[in-house]
């Protein structure tokens, strides 16, 4: 199938979600992105990130998990954002769209979620076992999917920057609760935002790495 490249609005939860979806040719899976607080799908890390799947022949779906009225009201009070139980659910109507999204017919489905969005992607995986096939986690906080964690058998990779202390905490903490295949790689002299020199594209290279070995069908 040839490339795919386009702006939608899926439905998700009662309401209507904006994305961005890009199918390279021969792709081998298409990966969802569950942003982190505050962010969006113009994350210019995650998009980075994606741009990097796309090279590797793997798709992705960049979606605003909050509707923009939901932003504004967000921006103010900052409780969505940390409404893991939403932005789960919502992710969770993504992958049921992309199970019937024909240019992603027959690819096997990833997630990839930063920060908050890393506990929403686990939720996510752990109520939808039969269609998400791997999970990449971005300085994420997995500790937040509360027992979700210990429902989640799909090949988990945890990448946490090396002076992120309190977060590495968090991650090897929850790493030990997940019963499927589960990998923290450190990225030595990052922080929390992978700002540094070479450390987002580190991220993006053992991102890429994960899902081209676990998402072919």
């Amino acid at each position: 199938m040839s490339a795919v490249v386009e702006s939608v609005r899926i439905p998700a939860t009662g309401v209507r979600l904006d994305a961005d979806v890009a199918v390279p040719e021969a792709a081998t899976g298409v990966v969802l992105f569950a942003h982190g607080s505050g962010s969006s799908r113009h994350s210019p890390r995650n998009r980075f990130v994606a741009g990097e799947l796309h090279a590797a022949r793997i798709g992705t779906v960049l979606a605003d998990l909050l509707t923009r009225e939901e932003e504004t009201t967000d921006a103010v009070t900052g409780a969505l954002r940390f409404d893991i139980g939403l932005l789960a659910a919502r992710l969770v109507g993504l992958a049921d769209w992309l199970r019937g999204y024909r240019p992603a017919a027959g690819l096997g489905c990833g997630l990839f979620g930063a920060s908050t969005g890393a506990a929403a992607a686990l939720v996510a995986a752990s109520a939808r076992p039969e269609t998400v096939r791997a999970v990449v986690s971005r300085g994420g906080r997995p500790d937040l999917a509360g027992d979700a964690l210990t429902a989640v058998g799909q090949p988990t990779l945890l990448i946490v920057g090396g002076r992120d202390q309190e977060v590495l905490r968090l991650n090897r903490e929850a790493m030990r609760r997940i019963p499927g295949e589960a990998r923290l790689e450190v990225v030595p002299g990052a922080t929390h935002l992978f700002e540094e020199p070479g450390t987002l594209e580190r991220v993006a290279h053992l991102a890429g790495d994960w899902f081209a070995h676990r998402l072919p069908l």
